[in-house]
């Protein structure tokens, strides 16, 4: 008898075009600072491999250098073109220096192609899991830090705002992005994320107790944001964020301009599926 497919093994398809996103062969390196001015991760070179292979130790994989550039690369490409599952499972058979794209692939994913709730937050507490592995094995990588950050951030947004809290999960978040833009001060998507963190307190539980418990400030939220649109102009979910930003602090008030910003992010050119997702979400917000 057939075993019937669990959801947490079903995987949704990247519902556009991926051909454009291909990159490959040498494509994948050529595209690499677009593609990753958002997250800083450097290209997974030998000499990189190696580098990383030394830094996690006993948690590195058994391969030598060659053979998980190879690896990781091709993890990274099937990233890019939306093949989300191929590149959680080659990364996470990576372990701790694979966390990164095994990360960042389950959650991309989740958050637009998975409509169960339950299952996405399933989802971000597995990648905060592997992150949190990361952090241990690879403390000087940035988005060890970052990724960490990404899911429980994502995965408290699943949450009520008084759970979230109660689990203290606004303090584990804000300790990896300051972590994060210690050892990568042009990290993007970490200032994004750190906006957010200010923006999302504010909104939820008002400016002057967020501030007293949290120091979340609005001021911090605005600069961090357009740091962010500064380092990645063409990016979809800076502008996106943006605008969530804007409703955060005062919705009344920025509608219009949050409207403006989610118009930028639907008419930015994606580079990949990820931002074609981006994209696609700004445009339906717009409707």
């Amino acid at each position: 008898m057939a075993s019937k497919k669990s959801p947490a093994s079903a995987w949704a398809a990247f519902p556009h075009d991926a051909k454009p996103f291909a990159h490959a062969g040498d494509a994948l390196k050529k595209a690499w600072p677009k593609l990753h001015a958002g997250d800083c991760e450097p290209f997974p070179d030998a000499k990189r491999a190696a580098a990383l292979l030394k830094a996690a130790g006993k948690a590195a994989p058994k391969l030598d250098a060659d053979a998980l550039a190879e690896a990781l690369q091709e993890a990274w490409r099937a990233f890019h073109r939306g093949d989300f599952k191929a590149a959680f499972d080659a990364g996470e058979t990576l372990g701790a220096v694979g966390a990164s794209v095994a990360v960042k692939a389950i959650g991309i994913h989740a958050t637009y192609l998975v409509d169960d709730e339950d299952e996405k937050l399933k989802r971000f507490e597995r990648a905060a899991a592997l992150a949190e592995a990361a952090i241990k094995a690879l403390p000087d990588e940035a988005n060890s830090h970052y990724r960490h950050a990404f899911a429980l951030g994502r995965y408290s947004q699943g949450l009520s705002i008084a759970k979230a809290l109660k689990l203290g999960i606004a303090g584990k978040v804000r300790a990896s992005l300051d972590a994060a833009l210690e050892l990568a001060p042009k990290h993007a998507e970490a200032h994004t994320a750190l906006a957010l963190y200010h923006a999302e307190i504010i909104g939820k539980i008002g400016a002057m107790i967020g501030g007293l418990t949290y120091g979340a400030k609005a001021s911090e939220a605005e600069k961090h944001i357009k740091e962010a649109l500064k380092l990645t102009p063409a990016s979809p979910i800076a502008h996106i964020e943006h605008g969530n930003v804007l409703l955060l602090l005062d919705e009344r008030r920025n509608e219009d301009a949050a409207a403006t910003a989610y118009e930028k992010a639907a008419k930015c050119k994606p580079l990949d599926a990820m931002e074609a997702l981006d994209a696609a979400y700004a445009q339906s917000q717009l409707e």
